[in-house]
């Protein structure tokens, strides 16, 4: 998918931010000069044996025992570069766009997320970030909210 197109075709107002490569949501934020919980990173898990994607602040981290609590699941774990890579091929290496519907999987967003007005997230690639308001991304991506995630650091 070409994140720029699909939000043009689906009408969501956008803003694209060029930025030098960054190759972590932290170093995105300050990058951007962004705080962190408004920055989304995008994380491929493996659950129970089939892909889904999880959004969250760049501030926190996701807790494994929690998100498989919340989704009653027998196993989660974090997916390996080369499934990454298998599963975003129209993508830079290690870039996951938070668009779980368009890869055939289901998005799970933080509710942490969800407080602010606006987010930020990775396009195709380390070096364009895209500004959406929260609420046109979650019209599009049709997000599951649930709270799995802990502050990070």
């Amino acid at each position: 998918m070409n994140v720029r197109e699909y939000l043009q075709t689906q009408c969501v107002p956008f803003e694209i931010w060029p930025h030098e490569p960054t190759y972590t949501a932290q170093h995105l934020a300050q990058e951007l000069d962004v705080p962190g919980i408004n920055v989304a990173k995008t994380v491929l898990l493996n659950v129970d044996n089939e892909f889904c994607l999880a959004v969250l602040p760049a501030t926190h981290q996701i807790s494994l025992p929690k998100l498989k609590e919340r989704l009653h699941a027998k196993t989660v774990h974090l997916a390996t570069e080369e499934e990454v890579a298998r599963v975003f091929p129209d993508c830079e290496l290690g870039v996951a766009p938070p668009f779980g519907d368009e890869y055939g999987m289901p998005t799970l967003v933080d509710e942490s997320l969800t407080q602010d007005e606006h987010i930020v997230f990775e396009g195709n690639s380390h070096d364009e970030a895209v500004y959406v308001k929260y609420e046109d991304y979650a019209h599009v991506a049709h997000p599951r909210v649930e709270s799995f995630t802990m502050h990070a650091g």
